[in-house]
Parts: structure tokens; C-alpha cells; sequence
């Protein structure tokens, strides 16, 4: 009886241990993190975020509605750091970490610079924006099922779904 329960109690240490690191490990979320990371003009920008699927679903207009503000991944708000001042489209963003945010519509974007970090990506406040910037949206040449953010160029590039956008920066 003794040997029963002592094997019952290490089941389920091993079992609570093995939850709770599945739980702690990111990479086994339905929306696994990422990170793009790259240089334009002299400064280095790193942006680390999760990355919802498509799975079927309508996204923009649908789950992700047009005109209201989205989180720009999923899980924990996305956060975008950069090492010196640039010019995002032309606007000025001094250097430091910010969190990404954006509002998702037909033919346009607003991508959003927050002075809040480190929130889930729900908790948002207009108030503490740093800088927005309103960019064109195109169809993107496929679907894309896993939403995706990349360092092209001179230019920060957005894909997810049937839509991509793309913000200009420069040092």
C-alpha cells in the first residue's frame, strides 16, 4: 500500500512538473513567439511577437475587425526595439522599446507605436502613443496562414491572411 501511494505521488509531481513547463514553454502555444530582427541605416530593430494562424477562419474584417485597434500578433503585446532615432514613414521615433499595435483596414493600416511595454496584447491606451503612421494594404500574392513580420529592404513587412503592408524606415 505504502509502495502505492509513494508511486501515485511521484505520477503526479512528474505530471504537475510537466504542465507547468509546457506552460512556461512559449513554443508550444497555438501562436508560437518569433522575432524579426535586422539593420536599416545603422539601426538595429528587433521585434519579438507570437504568430496566430489562419486556420480556416476570415480574419480581417471578421475575427481582427476593420477599424479597431488589433494587437499585431497574439499572447503578449508585440514589442519592437530599436538601438537609434529613426523616421518611421517619414516621422520621427526616438530610440528605446515600444509596443506594436495597429488598426487593420480595406485599403489602409495604421500602425501604432505605444509607450507601454511588457502587457498582454489586449491592454492598450491611446494615450501613451508614441507615433502612428498610416500605411497602404495590398493583397498579398497567396495566403499566408502564419501571420508573419519581416525586415525587407529599408522596410518592416506585415503578412497574414490574403493582406500584407509594409512601413518605411530609415536611420
Amino acid at each position: 500500500m505504502k509502495n502505492t501511494i509513494s508511486l501515485l505521488v511521484v505520477s503526479l509531481v512528474a505530471l504537475f512538473s510537466m504542465t507547468t513547463y509546457a506552460q512556461k514553454d512559449k513554443s508550444k502555444r497555438p501562436s508560437p513567439p518569433a522575432k524579426a530582427e535586422g539593420t536599416i541605416d545603422g539601426a538595429k530593430i528587433v521585434i519579438d511577437y507570437s504568430t496566430p494562424f489562419v486556420k480556416g477562419r476570415k480574419i480581417f474584417g471578421a475575427l481582427e475587425p476593420y477599424g479597431k485597434v488589433w494587437r499585431t500578433g497574439a499572447n503578449e503585446a508585440t514589442s519592437f526595439e530599436v538601438d537609434k532615432n529613426i523616421k518611421i514613414e517619414g516621422k520621427e521615433l526616438p530610440k528605446g522599446k515600444y509596443t506594436l499595435y495597429s488598426i487593420p483596414g480595406e485599403k489602409e493600416w495604421v500602425v501604432i507605436f505605444n509607450k507601454t511595454t511588457g502587457q498582454w496584447g489586449t491592454e492598450y491606451s491611446e494615450s501613451t502613443d508614441a507615433l502612428r503612421v498610416t500605411v497602404k494594404t495590398e493583397k498579398a500574392a497567396k495566403l499566408v496562414e502564419q501571420f508573419n513580420i519581416a525586415i525587407e529592404g529599408n522596410k518592416i513587412v506585415f503578412r497574414w491572411e490574403n493582406s500584407q503592408f509594409a512601413v518605411a524606415v530609415k536611420g
